[in-house]
């Protein structure tokens, strides 16, 4: 007999198919590969694929699931992309699933790093990539994550999409559970209005139970739904013996649960609003958590996807270095092939065109080029590169094709060592996730041991009815339960995060706003930061009797004007303003110095000085060098008038940085623009130490001398240039006009781009962290008064509920204050 195998649909013997029972029904498949995504699209909720495939069939899976996702691991391709070998060691970096609170880190980091030929393990909490050091000698790659997954979690190599598909799932996964448990928790309260009122006035049997009834309906799915993931934690905790906030939060969930199924019957109180609410308010806490984390996609992906995937290589290798004189811009576009920028080598030739990136670093052949490297070295005017010249990684091409001969190859090329030094900063853990975890484990075996022990000392030293100790151990739980807790640091944390948002600030994270409370440094970045980051003319020096351009040399350079598009030309044009144009006889752009145009039988030069030296116009003695930028007019061999052009100083500088110094905030200007530019920009808005000339080295390793002096630093910039320093730093400002990656690896945005935004998040990063404070000093003095009541049996699980309650309004309620003034 003939059967189609349930995956792939291709026709078998049946007496060859595997069959295997799956949600109740007998499939079959014709191998394990089959089987194993067959399982896996069901678990996943995919199972409607196979509706979707029709009568069309599929290549038998003979290497899935089970061979292809452990073996493959361990395959030569996946070495390449993944793998990074160190001398002996090797490290790989994994995206991890179902990791939801710090006791999750904890717990695989404590496992890896137990397991033989495992030598470091780090995990970021903030990303779920775990960074492992192994011997693969010792162990394979697919061995490791066979040992994630036996203890309940998952990992796959790490990758952008894997990894921003997974945390949208996560977070939509997160939202439905505490959307059931907020609706079932409203409903479940009005009933329990109704039984504290029959608790004191008195109410009929039939009346109780149906109020039972309803309770029991509303928080069974709150406990086994919105809780799955508590219950998830809570398994692994006890299988691993390592207590956690999980298995408190599901023991007293559980047992109010199960007594409140007793009391039912038995005509006693039922506590199941208490049930819902303990995992509801758990839960909006991991909620906020998971919304607080940083973008879907790591920073290192997004700076990664500032680079081509592929670039335009010289065809005959062989030839090469014979066509060297003979290559230009002009070179046919034939004789190039796009190929990928891991397979280019060194020596080759890549043609790069405007607005690309430049992917490698290497020297520029037989041309000119403009290059905007204001994300590398933050100088806000693009640079002129002749035949010869270094082309970095990163530098956008401005103006026309240019060619270059790879010196480096992608991986040791400069944006890729950025890269490196940025993933190693943010691998960096902060010391207040090792005391998280510290806090987290012993708070929950102490809650379970005392309720334990209360329960031991009630049942056998004090000899009370079985029903007595049970009711006192529920009361220990229920009233010790991380409600306050738990709620203390979010609450606080969210509505702060929301006051930010008035003021036009994001914080990436809630846990932003303790650090920046605790900073005491903050190194600014100039261009874009502390100014617009746009050209000015600032003044112009004429050189004829007049003191001044007449109207047909005003209409001429507005003209040339006109037809550049240079950020100096911009700047200039709208310095003269619009009017009338003439017709130019002709007009030829060069290659990054500026403008030669042709009218009334003259020439007119418009650009830099090198332009006026190389068509030999006449440099008066009297011509002062500024340090800014700088646009000379001539005709024919004369200077006519000299533009000086400076970046803009944003509106509220002066006034954020005095107000940045009224809370003892040391400010410090580090830039990569030139030595008179920073001087007069510190001067201007008064700050004292200023660094000019800085590459994104130099700033990284000023804020790492800026630790080592115990400093708590904030860092402020907007260009790839910062992006090693923003790393570095404890908290990373980026502004929001800044590029993407700046934005990426910061922690707080100021999204209107002020300078007054960074003062204010100072501002209400204290503020919110001294009310975190007051909520965790409430909470834990709730705990320190209601636990001894508790175990006394001076407390009831009715009243431990409401007063558990009464503590998470307290807090709450406390939070709100931090919209005052």
């Amino acid at each position: 007999m003939k059967r189609l195998c349930d995956h792939c649909h291709l026709e078998f013997d049946e007496k060859a198919l595997i069959h295997s029972a799956i949600n109740g029904e007998k499939k079959y498949f014709c191998c394990k590969g089959c089987e194993g995504v067959y399982k896996l699209l069901n678990s996943e909720g995919l199972g409607d694929f196979y509706s979707k495939l029709g009568n069309n069939t599929l290549e038998p899976a003979q290497e899935i699931l089970e061979s292809e996702s452990l073996e493959s691991f361990d395959s030569t391709p996946f070495f390449e992309h993944f793998v990074t070998q160190k001398e002996s060691l090797c490290e790989v970096s994994l995206i991890l699933e179902k990791i939801h609170c710090i006791a999750c880190v904890w717990l695989n980091e404590k496992i890896l790093s137990q397991t033989h030929g495992i030598l470091k393990v780090n995990i970021n909490y903030t990303s779920n990539k775990a960074t492992i050091l192994y011997d693969p000698k010792a162990i394979k790659i697919s061995q490791i994550i066979q040992k994630i997954r036996q203890i309940g979690y998952n990992a796959h190599a790490y990758d952008p999409r894997l990894q921003e598909t997974y945390a949208q799932k996560e977070k939509r996964d997160y939202y439905i559970k505490m959307v059931v448990g907020i609706f079932c928790v409203m409903n479940i309260m009005w009933i329990a209005v109704a039984q504290y009122a029959g608790y004191f006035s008195g109410i009929s049997k039939d009346m109780r139970n149906i109020l039972n009834f309803a309770g029991f309906a509303l928080a069974t799915p709150v406990l086994f739904f919105s809780g799955i993931i508590f219950w998830r934690g809570a398994w692994v905790a006890l299988k691993y013996k390592t207590p956690n906030m999980d298995l408190l939060v599901i023991s007293g969930a559980t047992l109010a649960y199960l007594y409140s199924i007793y009391a039912s019957f038995s005509g006693g109180e039922t506590y199941f609003e208490s049930v819902a609410m303990i995992i509801t308010f758990v839960l909006i806490g991991k909620f906020l958590e998971v919304r607080g984390k940083k973008s879907a996609v790591d920073s290192l992906d997004r700076l990664n996807a500032q680079m081509p995937l592929s670039v335009r290589v010289l065809k005959n290798p062989q030839n090469k270095q014979a066509k060297l004189e003979n290559l230009d811009s002009k070179t046919s576009q034939e004789s190039f092939e796009e190929i990928a920028i891991e397979s280019v080598k060194i020596g080759d030739i890549v043609q790069v065109r405007p607005g690309e990136r430049v992917a490698l670093d290497g020297t520029l052949l037989s041309t000119e080029a403009l290059c905007d490297e204001s994300a590398m070295s933050g100088e806000s005017l693009p640079q002129v590169k002749n035949a010869g010249d270094s082309i970095y990684s990163g530098s956008l091409a401005l103006n026309c094709p240019f060619n270059y001969q790879v010196r480096k190859t992608f991986k040791d090329s400069l944006m890729m060592k950025i890269v490196g030094l940025v993933e190693n900063s943010l691998n960096a853990r902060p010391k207040i996730q090792e005391m998280a975890n510290q806090i987290s484990r012993y708070f929950s075996l102490v809650i379970l041991s005392l309720a334990f022990s209360t329960f031991l000392v009630w049942e056998f030293l004090l000899n009370a009815p079985f029903e007595r100790s049970l009711m006192v151990m529920i009361s220990v739980i229920i009233i010790a339960c991380p409600c306050a807790l738990a709620l203390a640091t979010p609450i606080a944390a969210l509505i702060g995060l929301s006051e930010a948002l008035k003021h036009r600030i994001l914080f990436k994270e809630a846990r932003f706003l303790e650090t920046i409370a605790k900073a005491d440094t903050l190194v600014l970045d100039k261009t874009g930061t502390l100014t617009e980051g746009k050209l000015k003319v600032i003044s112009v020096q004429y050189f004829t009797q007049a003191q001044a351009l007449d109207s047909m040399q005003e209409k001429i350079l507005r003209t040339m004007l006109t037809q550049n598009a240079h950020p100096i030309s911009k700047a200039v044009l709208k310095f003269i303003g619009k009017g009338e144009e003439v017709v130019l006889d002709s007009m030829a752009q060069i290659n990054a110095r500026g403008i030669v145009a042709q009218a009334l039988g003259e020439t007119y030069f418009g650009g830099n000085l090198a332009l006026l030296q190389e068509h030999k116009v006449a440099i008066p003695t009297t011509l002062e060098e500024s340090q800014a930028s700088v646009f000379y007019f001539a005709k024919d061999s004369t200077i006519l008038a000299k533009f000086i052009l400076q970046d803009t100083l944003k509106k509220d500088a002066k006034t954020a940085i005095e107000n940045l110094k009224a809370q003892n905030i040391t400010c410090i200007l580090l830039s990569g623009d030139n030595e008179g530019a920073c001087k007069s920009v510190a001067q201007e808005i008064g700050i004292q130490e200023y660094y000019a000339t800085q590459s994104p080295l130099d700033k990284a390793n000023f804020i790492d001398k800026l630790h080592q002096q115990g400093k708590i630093v904030v860092m402020a910039g907007d260009g790839i240039n910062d992006s090693i320093a923003l790393s570095k730093s404890d908290i990373a400002i980026a502004m929001g006009g800044g590029i993407d990656i700046a934005i990426s690896v910061s922690d707080v945005v100021v999204l209107d781009s002020s300078v007054q935004g960074i003062a204010e998040s100072f501002v209400l990063g204290r503020k919110t962290y001294r009310f975190i404070l007051q909520n965790l000093a409430l909470s834990l003095l709730y705990n320190a008064l209601t636990i001894p009541l508790a175990m006394a049996g001076f407390v009831i699980p009715l009243i431990a509920a409401l007063s558990m309650s009464l503590s998470s309004l307290l807090v709450v309620g406390n939070s709100f204050r931090i919209k005052g003034k």
